[in-house]
């Protein structure tokens, strides 16, 4: 298993690549591109075909690093009204 640190180390925040978006390290995949195609129900597979350049642990790393968001700050959703 790969330590969470390890994971992160995957990612990085450079200001003159992708705008300063988090991105696999030595890539200019960002790690949103990854995180929203999870959630729309894109497979693990079928992101390492669209994008050869990923591994398994990149994926790990995306998520890991999504995880890490979610511990420092949150979204604001609008409230559903009561029904009945």
């Amino acid at each position: 298993m790969t330590s969470r640190r390890k994971l992160l180390e995957r990612i990085s925040v450079d200001p003159d690549v992708c705008f300063g978006k988090a991105c696999i390290r030595g890539t200019r995949i960002w790690v949103s591109i990854i995180v929203d195609n999870l959630a729309a129900g894109v497979s693990e597979d079928e992101l390492l075909t669209a994008y050869p350049g990923l591994v398994r642990e990149d994926i790990r790393a995306a998520l890991t690093y999504a995880a890490e968001l979610t511990r420092e700050r949150h979204v604001v959703l609008k409230r559903r009204k009561a029904t009945g």
